[in-house]
């Protein structure tokens, strides 16, 4: 983890990589290919090649159950990754090995830094995991390979790929401005990159100036359009297809073990996270709109979403169903929130709360807390944090609470800006989550109907802490604005 750290080139997003040397990206990874032995046969590996801007991971996802259940042995590589860096390479539908990912890891390493010249450094992040992802699947002799576009598709990493088997772009929207350009048209001629001349390429509805971006490139290198049947093997493929941190639901049994055998009788507990790494005002409506139906029960529990219903408890994980109804619980409903500061947070949560509110689901409050995880740093499962995660600046925590108090009055509270910036950060008293909504109110200078938590860690045990002090209460937290977030707190619900 700490040889990857290394090749990290940016402190944070936004900011412009500082790589040295002659050469771009793309002929940086052909050289690397090159060093490594893999340029011949990455060019004969059966590749699925897929950008977008939301739903791409999804999608290689989808592609990769449908043909692991038609037969073929697959490889699956995606970003990012919630808990350890192994989530980015599948075979055959499981994480990669630890002895295999070191084994295939160190010769990679190894090799490059033997080959390394001021011209040629080490490759950064991303492009050293695309080359690992690629030994790993030539190595490994897989049937098909899925490759997800890591930004853009242009000049992404992965572009290397000449003659993929297929192309795909999901659906396209306003997501790294600072890179594609700041329209449409421009972001999808960035994503039609990935285009190759008589290949096959698939696209779904699209707003009509990214659509005629895409017809207009594809014409040019004249791919057919070509619609069938969806196959048996496909639609059981879909069925199974898994990923964790999207539309990811768990109930949390730690909470169980501190309360009455009545609660014992209750498999699922009376503390239930919804997990969705929304950051993007497309995908935070359709996260509301996933989180209203499941949680007040309407949402119907397929085979498909089985795997994403899960207890975790003294450190095991299994899967279950389990009756989500009870007649003599009270529900709330608790948004635990972070985002990059390269987001805007007023239209993410402002989307958040309309969708919500349309659908009839009311927040009773929002806790507003730091990551663990940090932007410079490559982890593993067994990474170690910092046992609290506590942060000595909250500044951007206590922005998200303004903005947060201003979509849900309307109005901007005077009392954030006079006094938040210098609080001392504390977790709120228990009965803070279960004042009624009437509190709620700017009017007496208080903020009732939020808070900023000191840590992820902390946040955790203080909500299993409000469960035992009422367990005829139900906490629904729905944890979005971050996938850095939402595998931070899977993380600690899995100790």
């Amino acid at each position: 983890m700490d040889a990857l750290s290394s090749l990290i080139t940016r402190q944070k997003r936004g900011e412009r990589s500082n790589v040295m040397g002659k050469y771009g990206k793309l002929d940086r990874m052909l050289m690397y290919l090159k060093i490594l032995g893999l340029e011949e046969q990455v060019a004969s590996l059966k590749i699925i090649h897929v950008a977008g801007t939301k739903g791409k991971g999804s999608t290689c996802t989808f592609c990769e159950a449908i043909l692991r259940e038609s037969g073929f042995r697959t490889g699956l590589f995606t970003s990012p990754h919630l808990i350890d860096v192994r989530e980015r390479f599948r075979l055959d539908g499981l994480e990669i090995s630890e002895k295999k990912f070191l084994q295939y890891f160190w010769n990679c390493w190894n090799i490059l830094k033997e080959n390394i010249t001021d011209a040629l450094p080490m490759p950064p992040l991303f492009q050293f995991l695309t080359v690992l992802a690629f030994k790993i699947f030539v190595c490994e002799q897989v049937d098909v390979a899925i490759i997800e576009v890591g930004l853009g598709g242009t000049r992404d990493s992965t572009n290397v790929i000449k003659q993929p088997v297929v192309c795909g772009i999901t659906s396209l929207g306003m997501d790294h401005l600072e890179t594609l350009g700041n329209t449409l048209g421009q972001i999808a001629l960035h994503k039609a990159g990935i285009f190759k001349p008589q290949i096959p390429a698939f696209t779904v509805p699209q707003l009509s100036e990214a659509m005629e971006v895409l017809q207009e490139r594809a014409h040019e290198l004249m791919q057919d359009s070509q619609k069938s049947d969806i196959p048996e093997a496909f639609r059981r493929g879909l069925s199974t297809a898994y990923l964790s941190g999207r539309a990811e639901i768990v109930y949390d049994t730690f909470s169980k073990y501190y309360n009455s055998s009545a609660m014992e009788e209750n498999s699922s507990g009376n503390l239930i996270f919804y997990l969705d790494g929304a950051h993007s005002p497309e995908s935070m409506e359709a996260c509301a709109r996933w989180f209203s139906s499941v949680a007040k029960g309407n949402g119907k529990v397929s085979p498909s979403s089985l795997s994403s219903l899960r207890n975790f408890g003294n450190g095991c994980a299994r899967h279950k169903k389990d009756k989500v109804e009870q007649s003599n619980v009270i529900s709330k409903q608790i948004l635990l929130f972070n985002c990059m500061e390269v987001r805007d947070p007023e239209v993410l949560l402002t989307h958040l709360v309309n969708a919500c509110t349309s659908s009839g689901t009311h927040f009773s409050k929002a806790l507003f807390v730091p990551n663990m995880s940090k932007y410079n740093k490559v982890t593993s499962g067994t990474s170690i944090t910092a046992s609290d995660g506590t942060s000595s600046d909250f500044s951007w925590q206590f922005s998200l609470q303004r903005i947060w108090e201003k979509v849900i009055h309307g109005t901007d509270p005077v009392v954030v800006k006079s006094t938040m910036m210098n609080c001392t950060v504390s977790l709120p008293p228990l009965e803070f989550l279960y004042e009624d909504a009437f509190h709620c109110s700017t009017a007496d200078q208080r903020l009732a109907c939020s808070a900023v938590m000191p840590s992820l860690p902390q946040t955790i045990k203080w909500l299993r802490d409000c469960v035992k002090e009422k367990p005829s209460v139900r906490v629904q937290v729905l944890v979005t604005g971050s996938l850095h977030l939402v595998g931070d707190v899977l993380k600690l619900l899995r100790r």
